[in-house]
């Protein structure tokens, strides 16, 4: 009887032990989506917002899930995260659950793709509604052709998934947040968007800069220059992240133009080098700029 209660537990440490938020090779990947058993097989999120690129050729069993269907304009503010409830039911539309392991992957190329974003960013809202096993696959659509593996041009629906009760609520921030916590002592807030946007040299915000305070470190720096789905080996990038004061012994606040810059940025942080306390301002520059009773400034912050 003994035995048996020993082996139980073990199985159930080792299950737990499986369930981890990171990235998967293509191989690692095409492995998992060939179990043998059913069960075990992933839930595979193909999250581009190109339907046609879906038609085009996807992941074996991938279902499509636009990254966009997730945001939406509210009070006049473009593409915020819909509310709890209706991001819930897509999620469960979409085949999620809380006892399955889940794929995400877009496409990459060399700049100005920036697929990723859409990937991190699933990934990101896979978190904060509780599902604790969720892996990019590194290298995307390029990375998994390159290596030889099958794509197919055959649709795929998950069943209805089952999300966990518990949401991870404090892994986002809200402006409030922000306010509050930037400028005290080991508290690091982060620009993931390109260095001119940073600066205010664009033609795309309704204000121009950044939150004050904010330093810069955009999300491409952490990606191959070829392939900006494939992630760089964070001994390749530590210094770069240490050098402008991103280092785990620090409270990180990340934040973008529309929070997808970010999500990437946070899941690398988080997820790749491993820091423990790193967070999504979600509602980022785009709603930060209508918010005209908080400055912004242009000139260039390092940290302290």
């Amino acid at each position: 009887m003994k035995v048996v209660c020993l082996s139980l537990a073990m199985l159930a440490l080792a299950g737990v032990a499986r369930a981890e938020i990171g990235i998967i090779s293509p191989e690692a990947a095409q492995e998992l989506i060939q179990s043998a058993d059913p069960a075990q097989r992933p839930v595979v999120l193909d999250t581009r917002g190109g339907y046609k690129d879906y038609f085009r050729g996807h992941l074996p069993t991938a279902h499509h899930l636009n990254f966009d269907t997730l945001r939406g304009t509210d009070h006049g503010v473009p593409v915020q995260y819909l509310p709890d409830d209706l991001t819930r039911a897509l999620l469960t539309r979409a085949g999620v659950d809380r006892n399955r392991t889940h794929l995400i992957y877009a496409t990459g190329e060399s700049l100005p793709n920036d697929e990723i974003l859409s990937a991190s960013m699933v990934a990101y809202v896979l978190e904060k509604f509780g599902v604790e096993d969720i892996r990019i696959v590194d290298g995307g659509l390029p990375g998994w052709k390159k290596s030889g593996l099958p794509v197919t041009q055959e649709y795929f629906g998950n069943p209805a998934g089952t999300l966990p009760e518990e949401m991870r609520p404090e892994i986002a921030l809200t402006i409030e947040d922000v306010l509050e916590r930037k400028g005290k002592p080991g508290v690091v807030l982060v620009d993931a968007r390109p260095h001119n946007e940073y600066l205010g040299d664009d033609e795309i915000w309704l204000r121009k800069g950044h939150i004050p305070g904010a330093i810069s470190f955009h999300w491409a720096r952490l990606m191959e220059e070829d392939n900006t789905h494939k992630f760089r080996p964070f001994e390749q990038v530590k210094a770069d992240l240490a050098a402008a004061g991103l280092t785990p012994d620090k409270e990180i606040h990340v934040y973008c133009g529309t929070s997808r810059e970010g999500s990437l940025l946070r899941f690398y942080l988080r997820h790749v080098a491993k820091y423990p306390n790193v967070r999504l301002y979600e509602g980022s520059w785009k709603e930060y700029v209508s918010l005209k009773q908080h400055p912004a400034e242009r000139t260039e912050n390092k940290a302290q």
